[in-house]
């Protein structure tokens, strides 16, 4: 059992590693291509597009195959694809290599949340859920550092290291995992459309994932030019850049650990208000610090938040409906990815056309404020709040 756990841990390790590696590397692939500011960003996100668009047919349709072949068909997918962002020659060869990346992601990291319950001991499924979380967040401490620091040789290191060990991870996965086949009862219906119709035609859905797309609209923006402010304002090179980076992944860790005791001594829904609350008027100061040292300790709350905030929201989502909690996920997913992909490009014609990193964090700002109300207005933070206090009634 241990091994699986390793397994998925690993998994999402690389995948976030992948996902967030091209923002500290920003500054030193726009100079290698020679592309301007405002359309730098696509570079990464061509990644999350591809990834945002793919995980709306990838979860639904995977529940009707053998999840062991598609997570070792998504694994080989993205360990070649990423191999190849090291041989780019050109900013359309990257931005190319990047969506395929992303879209092999797409069938990958949906096979984790789908397998774990398949493989694991019902006593041992949300400790591993939870260890696999933890490899998103591991990705952003260690992972996009490391990945920086070996760039400091060449760009492209990174890019081979990362595909070089997710083809190893493929093989470990291939003799480790059994064959996950779907159980799927007569006449069931299996249109990959009529999985979304519930949350379709719910209020609470609708205003929840508008919400939640509002969220990382108003955080992606803001950590996509982070790298390339870091560089332009305090002139830091690439190495030094992955070293604050790695600030951002231990908040998210730290704040991962501490969300279950803020929603114990909070409650789900002022948590929530109390960590965007903050995080508002975080995006719309930093911008304008002039200490490095002031801008990491800042960093590293406003991820420490999110690191509380992302887990309560995901649990209200997938509290929806329990029936369709893969295709939730990823829809989640795709949400976030398309919030990523949007933030890039917004914040290349912000940073160029419209005062620089002030203006993205102003912009931040009220992607969040927007978000704050939508939760707690459309009613799925009181949703999740009573669902959790009835199952604590029943269990005691």
């Amino acid at each position: 059992m241990r091994n699986y756990t390793a397994l998925f841990f690993l998994i999402m390790f690389m995948i976030g590693t992948d996902t967030f590696l091209i923002s500290p590397l920003l500054p030193t692939l726009q100079m290698q291509f020679g592309v301007s500011t405002d359309i730098a960003g696509w570079m990464l996100g061509a990644y999350t597009l591809g990834s945002a668009v793919f995980a709306l047919i990838a979860g639904p349709l995977s529940d009707g195959w053998n999840r062991r072949t598609v997570l070792l068909c998504g694994l080989v997918g993205f360990s070649v694809s990423t191999i190849l962002c090291g041989f780019a020659a050109s900013f359309w060869t990257m931005c190319l290599f990047r969506l395929l990346a992303g879209v092999s992601a797409a069938f990958t990291a949906p096979q984790v949340w789908a397998s774990i319950p398949a493989v694991m001991p019902a006593a041992r499924i949300s400790k591993t859920m939870g260890i696999a979380f933890t490899g998103l967040a591991a990705s952003q401490a260690l992972g996009v550092p490391i990945g920086s620091w070996l760039a400091t040789a060449h760009w492209s290191v990174p890019f081979w290291t990362i595909g070089a060990a997710s083809l190893l991870l493929t093989g470990f996965a291939f003799y480790l995992l059994p064959d996950i086949k779907p159980i799927l009862r007569k006449g069931e219906r299996r249109s990959i459309l009529h999985r979304y119709v519930p949350l379709l035609t719910s209020g609470k859905a609708r205003s929840g994932f508008l919400a939640y797309l509002l969220l990382h609209l108003g955080s992606g923006t803001a950590f996509a030019f982070a790298g390339k402010w870091m560089a332009d304002r305090f002139g830091l090179p690439i190495g030094q850049i992955g070293t604050v980076m790695m600030f951002l992944g231990f908040g998210t860790l730290l704040g991962s650990t501490l969300s279950a005791y803020a929603v114990r001594k909070l409650g789900h829904a002022s948590a929530v208000a109390a960590g965007m609350t903050l995080l508002i008027a975080l995006y719309a100061v930093m911008p304008h610090l002039t200490r490095l040292s002031a801008v990491t300790v800042i960093y590293l709350i406003i991820f420490a938040t999110l690191g509380i905030i992302f887990p309560i929201v995901m649990g209200a989502l997938t509290s929806l409906n329990a029936s369709i909690r893969g295709t939730i996920s990823s829809l989640a997913n795709a949400t976030m990815n398309g919030a990523n992909t949007l933030g890039a490009w917004i914040a290349g014609l912000l940073y160029v056309n419209f005062g620089g990193y002030s203006s993205i964090g102003i912009f931040s700002a009220v992607c969040l404020a927007l978000s704050l109300g939508m939760f707690l207005f459309g009613g799925l933070m009181e949703r999740n709040a009573a669902r959790t206090e009835q199952e604590s009634a029943s269990a005691s």
